[in-house]
């Protein structure tokens, strides 16, 4: 009677609070069991692909739920203006990007990919338990200083681990085996599962009961993740590991540098006019890297290099138009939108829960249209990528200034905004990821994917660059500014989608894709961060 005494004193918040916690340990006790089952095989794939996907599903779960928090922490809690809150966020977001490049050539030529994720969930879950550390606030808080080293820390980490556990989903497999694309929608899932789930209930607990409670919510989160992974260490059948022996003191210089880097992140993520001139500078270095690399190739594979740095190139406009989400939209959305007093933060959920209802869609449609020969080619979907993302921001604008000026923005037009944003990330991300995958040499598979990645931090910076704009000469957001803004990157954007659209049948001829070979082996290949679209192939013609 007591304890039902007590729990009937509960609040709101006490109960989302339990009931997160019950969901993190009925999806941890899902995977631990899974990772532990003895069985080989479960519902015909291979049992290391659910280990995966729970292990990822956490670690987006972590990662999505801070990142939805993170622009009204700095804003409200650190008391950053609007513009410095947005450059923070894109500093931020661009180095999680920027790390895999650093992550995946030590795991390709030195730890493997199993001892770079365990490394990366560790450094990941110390820096989401640190974000939990508030202090009072302001920037004067000295406790600022442990803010700035728990971001570093989840930098890190993310390198170590978002790069190469996405490696091991494609190790598990032959190119040619007929379970890959279903494989990939089920990781997919993973990723997005963990994304809404994590939004909504950190976000929640964040903005409704306290910082700490929504952050420290997310390093549990991270937590289990790491549980799942290493109890599964058997489901893997030796992928992922060292690609020759490691001595002990090797190991330990290789941790010793990510450590290492933890410290100059430190640095850098407060001073993000560094992080600039080091896009730049780092940026040209690999671009030149690439291209030395690409001319010691034959003419298709040097051509399909030159494929691959076309639609990298186009990463940086899409992303950053994307990545308004969680910066200056999510601001956008607590101040100028009718929303009903639900916490901003829970919409970030919906691009996630979007994915996980029209990534079927989409993989059936692929289908549908390459029976057809109507598939478009991999160049095309980019061009339909920028054209949805742009005129999202459009349509916005339209509904926003559709009401007048005075009156909150109609909800509705938030969920339309997402939809084509969403629609645009499915002819985007996946098949990007699995055109570099296909089209990259075997021995340069892992330093594409960190280009892909590094692009991907570029569009982040970017992002933070027009989410800075937005708070205008005085740094304060303001709805006329904001919506000013979002028109003219719409506009920009659908005219550089045309120009793709034009020049698609050209990229295509250079990705030669008569010509490619599966000629690698199952514990030599490599596989992209995140899983293709199901029953799709970059020719536009559907898998037999």
């Amino acid at each position: 009677m007591t304890a039902l005494k007590n729990m009937s004193a509960w609040n709101e918040g006490d109960w989302i609070a339990a009931i997160s916690l019950v969901v993190l340990a009925a999806f941890l006790a899902i995977g631990a069991s899974i990772a532990m089952s003895k069985k080989e095989e479960a519902f015909g794939q291979p049992k290391g692909l659910y280990m995966l996907f729970f292990a990822e599903m956490w670690e987006r779960f972590s990662y999505y739920g801070m990142r939805a928090l993170l622009i009204f922490y700095l804003t409200q809690h650190w008391l950053f203006n609007d513009s410095k809150s947005n450059l923070i966020y894109g500093a931020y977001t661009s180095l999680v990007y920027i790390t895999p490049v650093l992550g995946g050539y030590l795991a390709d030529r030195y730890l493997g990919q199993r001892k770079a994720v365990l490394f990366g969930g560790i450094l990941l879950a110390i820096g989401h338990a640190t974000m939990a550390v508030e202090g009072v606030g302001g920037q004067d808080d000295p406790t600022i200083n442990v803010f700035w080293a728990a971001l570093a820390f989840i930098i890190v980490g993310s390198g170590f681990l978002k790069a190469n556990i996405s490696v091991m989903v494609g190790q598990l497999y032959k190119l040619t085996d007929v379970r890959r694309d279903g494989a990939y929608t089920i990781f997919y899932m993973g990723i997005n599962v963990g994304a809404a789930l994590g939004t909504i209930l950190v976000g929640y607990l964040g903005q409704t009961i306290g910082w700490g409670y929504g952050f420290g919510l997310a390093g549990i989160g991270m937590i289990a993740g790491l549980i799942v992974f290493v109890l599964g260490k058997g489901s893997l059948l030796g992928r992922g590991e060292p690609p020759k022996p490691l001595t002990k003191n090797t190991e330990m210089t290789l941790y010793a540098v990510g450590v290492g880097a933890v410290a100059v992140i430190w640095a850098l993520v407060q001073y993000q006019s560094v992080i600039q001139n080091l896009l730049i500078v780092s940026g040209l270095g690999l671009l030149g890297y690439v291209i030395y690399e690409a001319f010691k190739l034959d003419k298709h594979a040097r051509d399909r290099i030159f494929a691959i740095l076309f639609l990298i190139a186009l990463n940086p406009l899409f992303w950053g138009l994307f990545e308004q989400a969680g910066g200056s939209f999510n601001l956008y959305t607590d101040r100028y939108v009718d929303i009903g007093g639900v916490p901003a933060s829970l919409f970030q959920s919906i691009n996630p829960i979007y994915i996980i209802l029209l990534a079927p869609l989409f993989a059936g449609l692929w289908v549908m249209l390459g029976k057809r020969g109507l598939e478009p080619s991999a160049p095309a979907k980019f061009g339909l990528a920028l054209a949805q993302v742009g005129l999202g921001f459009l349509v916005f604008v339209w509904g926003a200034q559709s009401v007048g000026p005075a009156a909150m923005t109609p909800v509705i037009f938030v969920f339309l905004l997402y939809l084509l944003h969403t629609t645009g990330e499915l002819c985007l991300s996946p098949v990007g990821l699995s055109a570099m995958n296909r089209l990259a040499p075997k021995f340069m598979a892992s330093l594409i994917m960190g280009a892909w990645f590094y692009m991907t931090a570029v569009g982040n910076f970017v992002a933070g660059k027009i989410g800075e704009a937005t708070g205008g000469e005085s740094g304060e957001m303001s709805k006329e500014g904001t919506l000013a803004i979002y028109e003219k990157i719409g506009w920009i954007t659908i005219g550089v989608s045309v120009a793709v659209l034009l020049v698609s049948p050209f990229i295509k001829k250079l990705m030669h894709l008569n010509t490619l070979e599966d000629d690698r082996d199952l514990a030599g290949q490599s596989e992209l961060g995140e899983p293709a679209a199901a029953g799709t192939r970059l020719d536009g013609e559907t898998k037999a």
